[in-house]
Parts: structure tokens; sequence; C-alpha cells
């Protein structure tokens, strides 16, 4: 069975950085392509960033572009999202995600996304 579990999350001040990490179970995600979404309060749910399963061209949205930086570690089936210079406005909760079939290509529609994790807060103050 599938698990993701999201963790890194947490109160910071605008400026400041989190590094959240979604560590996977229950199968090797080495040829899937991961996804972190975000949900605020009053918003929809929104990709944040898609890594390709190749680790290739990862896609991240114009609002976090220059600031946010997704990776994965195949070794430990895990992947990452540093977020730098945080702004009130990326206040939410962030979810991992992963692809239903393998060597597929990003998307970003929650749809396209099988199986998910819990999410973990990040809340931002000014």
């Amino acid at each position: 069975q599938v698990h993701l579990v999201e963790s890194g999350g947490g109160l910071v001040q605008a400026g400041d950085s989190l590094r959240l990490s979604c560590a996977a179970s229950g199968r090797s995600f080495n040829t899937y392509t991961m996804g972190w979404f975000r949900k605020a309060p009053g918003k929809e749910r929104e990709v944040v960033a898609a890594i390709p399963w190749n680790a290739d061209n990862t896609f991240y949205a114009d609002s976090v572009k220059g600031r946010f930086t997704a990776s994965k570690d195949n070794a430990k089936n895990t992947v990452y999202l540093q977020m730098n210079s945080l702004k009130v406005e990326d206040t939410a909760r962030y979810y991992c995600a992963v692809r239903s079939s393998p060597y597929s290509g990003w998307r970003s529609t929650e749809k396209d996304y099988a199986y998910w994790g819990q999410g973990t807060q990040v809340t931002v103050s000014s």
C-alpha cells in the first residue's frame, strides 16, 4: 500500500526558509513523477512544483519560481521542497502526491495524481 508522509512545516516569519520532506513507502518511486501542491483557506488546491520521474525540467508555479526548489532522493524514496524567501501568501497546507503510472510526465492538476499525503502546515507571519 502506497503511503506518503510530509514533514517540515511550521510557523516562520516572512523571509525565512523551510524545507519540506515527503517520505514514500509501499513502492519505489524512482520512476514516478511527484508533485507538491498547497491549499490555502478559501482557495483551491494548486500545484507548487512537479518533479518528473527523471528529475529533468522540474515545473514550478509562477508564484514560487526562483524561491522554491523541488528535488528527489531516489535512494531514500523521498522528495523535498526547499522554500526560501517565504511570503505571507505562501501560508497553506502543503501536500505531496504521486502519479499513478511510471514514466509519466508532470501534470499541474490534482486529478492526475493518484496518491496523496496528509499534508504539513506552513504558516508565514509578517
